[in-house]
């Protein structure tokens, strides 16, 4: 039995972390795939769980073994996905989630052309800019810079199955969860989980 893959991309800014959080809260059978970044890591942030921190050398190192299902550079710092890691997840049955930007989601797509990708928009750019000034953790440089990347990568939101407006947090958390839901319903998913009934029923 195949796993689900899951996408979740979104401007910085969008609500995407909180929103990711929440859904692995509420449905114990997804897992989140953990990416590899060279940024440092904010305060509270642990190796291992909200990325794996490594060098830009060790990172180049991995690019240069094949290691990455995708990478890109965002703002600066690189992000990669482990290739190994997810598709053992995938064919042990478990339901992944990735958290990664548009390009990334290009690139896994193009290997996993089955992935079910969601996309999360903020209800407006006022919205957007305010919860980037709230965060108290970025320059006006870095805020304005993180702006102007968030209309770029809203452009390629036609490019997604799903768009969630994360404008009440639970409302938004609601449509994740009914996506999640609707995936595993499919015909296809119903045959594999519950092959024995489906034999003495058609």
């Amino acid at each position: 039995m195949i796993g689900h893959l899951f996408i979740v991309s979104a401007p910085s800014g969008a609500g995407k972390t909180t929103l990711v959080r929440l859904l692995l809260e509420n449905d114990p059978g997804i897992r989140v795939s953990v990416s590899h970044s060279t940024r440092a890591p904010r305060a509270g942030e642990v190796d291992g769980r909200e990325y794996h921190f490594v060098s830009v050398q060790e990172f180049r190192d991995k690019i240069g073994k094949g290691d990455f299902l995708e990478w890109a550079e965002v703002h600066g710092n690189h992000y990669g996905t482990s290739r190994s890691g997810l598709e053992i997840a995938l064919r042990a049955g478990q339901d992944v989630l990735l958290e990664i930007d548009w390009q990334g989601a290009q690139q896994v797509r193009q290997v996993f052309p089955g992935a079910i990708a969601v996309f999360v928009l903020p209800p407006s750019l006022d919205t957007l800019q305010a919860r980037l000034c709230g965060r108290a953790t970025d320059s006006a440089a870095t805020i304005a810079r993180r702006l102007a990347a968030a209309r770029e990568e809203m452009r390629h939101v036609g490019e997604f199955d799903y768009v969630i407006i994360n404008d009440e947090l639970q409302c938004a958390l609601h449509d994740l969860l009914a996506v999640v839901r609707a995936a595993r319903l499919r015909y296809a998913t119903q045959c594999q989980r519950h092959s024995t009934l489906f034999a003495t029923m058609l």
